[in-house]
């Protein structure tokens, strides 16, 4: 793999329709940045914590945004989420759950564990790609990501 075909964004998306209409919008908003696409929660941790993620250059090195289903074949979201927010090489990798899921136990969880944000995908395609766009908008042109070698970026205090 070339470097400038490495990985900006992970794509978690078990549902082919879903994975169509996220693609489709980020195509359509010109947001297609180089996308890798796991289709279950086995295949996400795989690509996340492969042998090489530490050498320079590595594609999960240039990650800048992780999109996460939560209801996962192999591997659900929560858990995924667990892993990456506990790894000190990854907990620094912005993470937005875009799920169908409006259980509030969901809701809870994620942003316990440290989501980045939570946002439930809308039905309509419209809405869909306006959200996704928002997404890219946000997480890849205005939000400044926490550099990966500044180890206390992600340590916020408690709150007691």
């Amino acid at each position: 793999m070339l470097k400038d075909e490495l990985v900006e964004i992970l794509l978690v998306e078990d549902n082919p329709n879903d994975l169509e209409l996220t693609m489709r919008a980020f195509k359509k908003n010109n947001l297609c940045n180089q996308i890798h696409v796991a289709h279950d929660g086995e295949e996400a941790i795989q690509f996340i914590f492969h042998k090489d993620f530490d050498m320079p250059g590595s594609q999960t090195q240039r990650l800048r945004l992780i999109l996460l289903d939560l209801k996962l074949p192999k591997i659900d979201g929560i858990e995924i989420l667990k892993k990456l927010k506990a790894s000190s090489s990854t907990s620094h990798i912005p993470v937005v759950v875009l799920t169908s899921s409006r259980e509030d136990k969901d809701l809870m969880e994620t942003y316990k564990l440290g989501v980045n944000s939570y946002i439930i995908k809308p039905v309509d395609f419209h809405k869909f790609t306006e959200a996704v766009n928002e997404i890219g908008m946000y997480w890849l042109l205005l939000n400044q990501n926490c550099p990966r070698n500044m180890p206390d970026c992600r340590s916020f205090p408690k709150q007691g």
